[in-house]
């Protein structure tokens, strides 16, 4: 039978508070509404609609062709918002999720069983319900004396029996599509909210004689509508632990879940270990047997194999096998590090490759490089890629020495082997096995020393007695 979606993302989002679009709000770094596309796509929908009406661009630019829209220019309800999406998929035939935008927690398992209970039934509507023991806020599902579900009564349309009922409509659906659309067109605004509900469907679908379930959800979570700060404070969490199950179910060591971020889109191998203050953002893709943490931000990264980061920050960069990272480096964009480097504590590498087997241990900074296999760079040496007005680039070619606080000005060209004094300020290439020093001589000037100290202690004595008193 075919699938097909309907996603509801047209609410202001008000009580947000907020510039930015409800449904764009990210949950665990990813947007509310590419969580709940996600898990319609893994459902199979043949064909998704997304009703927009605020920030319709914004959504849109967001998903991109992975939906088709309409637009809800008056937000008059549920209902009314549905009915949008009729010029699309009026003709269809099949059964149509709808869900909303905002409901980031539905999970691909528990659509998958509302799907199978509604099609191998024939059902006209199937409700995804939960028991809550707070159901404040949520639509009561009413059902008759031998279970069967006879309405849904929003919150403000309850009566005290009503009100009284702990299983809530959590706002996702399946329906036949043709007797979808056919029962919109009886729905009227006649209540409190004086809108169009969706949740009139099924009182019209009963009344016709058409045949309604209700599958319930193990985990109440799923029913949570994001419509203030608060309650995506609560999705982030729920979110979140679900998430350091997944990796931790899958081989992943996770020291403490609790202080541990990790984003709805990483990938994480087996037998890795995040110590607490790990935070892994965007499309980032650590190998198996890493170390990382405590205390490291990693975001748009790829770590292979049997990399160790420890309190670094790590963006857009790339790290190859059984490198070392930390502890307080800064992998900037462009970094790439092959297998076996040390970059070590106060490191800085800005869109610049370090070859496998280099080292640059200790206080550095290495921007717009080339850095060969085996060089050492020694403590406090930096390339001066920049002049005021443009970026230039150093290289340095294998197993060249760079030694300690010395100035590579770009553009620059140390060649293989070649060796670096330390102190030097380099500003023409070295060719292949030179030594390179770039220096003031030393001179030293015997006794010297106590006469400075002499001329010193002098001058602040003077200084002293010109003091009023």
């Amino acid at each position: 039978m075919k699938r097909l979606a309907i996603v509801l993302a047209a609410g202001q989002g008000k009580r947000m508070k907020s510039k930015l679009y409800k449904v764009l709000h990210p949950v665990c770094g990813k947007p509310m509404v590419g969580h709940v596309l996600h898990t319609v796509e893994q459902v199979k929908s043949e064909r998704t609609v997304v009703v927009v009406g605020h920030g319709a661009e914004a959504v849109q630019s967001y998903l991109g062709d992975s939906a088709e829209y309409v637009l809800q220019e008056q937000q008059l309800g549920t209902g009314h918002a549905v009915k949008q999406a009729k010029e699309l998929l009026g003709q269809e035939q099949g059964s149509t999720i709808v869900i909303c935008g905002d409901t980031p927690l539905v999970t691909a398992e528990t659509l998958e069983g509302l799907l199978e209970l509604h099609e191998s039934n024939q059902a006209a509507a199937t409700i995804l319900t939960a028991d809550m023991d707070n159901p404040a806020g949520y639509g009561r599902v009413i059902r008759g004396d031998k279970g069967a579900v006879l309405r849904i009564v929003e919150q403000k349309d309850c009566s005290p029996e009503e009100d009284a009922v702990c299983e809530i409509n959590t706002g996702t659906y399946c329906f036949d599509n043709a007797k979808l659309f056919e029962a919109l067109e009886n729905v009227t605004n006649q209540n409190a909210q004086q809108e169009y509900y969706l949740t009139d469907v099924i009182g019209i679908m009963k009344q016709a004689g058409d045949k309604v379930l209700a599958y319930q959800t193990a985990d109440e979570a799923e029913s949570i509508g994001v419509n203030d700060r608060f309650a995506l404070s609560e999705a982030e969490d729920h979110m979140r632990k679900r998430i350091a199950k997944r990796h931790m179910l899958n081989g992943v060591t996770v020291i403490d879940p609790s202080s541990t971020y990790i984003g709805a889109d990483v990938t994480v191998g087996s037998d890795t270990t995040l110590y607490p203050g790990t935070v892994l953002k965007g499309t980032t893709v650590i190998g198996s047997d890493c170390v990382i943490g405590p205390n490291s931000e990693i975001e748009d990264s790829t770590l292979a194999d049997g990399v160790m980061v420890k309190y670094s920050v790590l963006s857009q960069a790339s790290v190859g096998s059984g490198t070392s990272v930390g502890p307080y480096a800064y992998l900037r964009p462009g970094s790439k590090l092959g297998e076996n480097v040390k970059v070590g504590d106060f490191v800085e590498v800005k869109n610049a490759t370090i070859d496998d087997g280099s080292k640059v241990s200790h206080l550095s900074y290495i921007g717009d490089a080339k850095v060969g296999k085996n060089v050492n760079v020694g403590c406090g040496a930096i390339t001066v890629n920049y002049d005021g007005y443009n970026k230039s680039m150093t290289e340095i070619e294998d197993d060249a020495f760079i030694g300690s606080n010395v100035n590579l000005v770009a553009p620059v060209k140390v060649g293989k082997g070649a060796f670096v004094v330390a102190g030097s300020t380099i500003t023409h290439s070295v060719a292949e096995n030179d030594l390179a020093i770039a220096r003031v001589r030393q001179e030293n000037k015997p006794g010297y020393a106590e006469k400075i100290r002499s001329r010193a202690q002098a001058k602040k004595n003077n200084s002293s007695s010109s003091k009023p008193q």
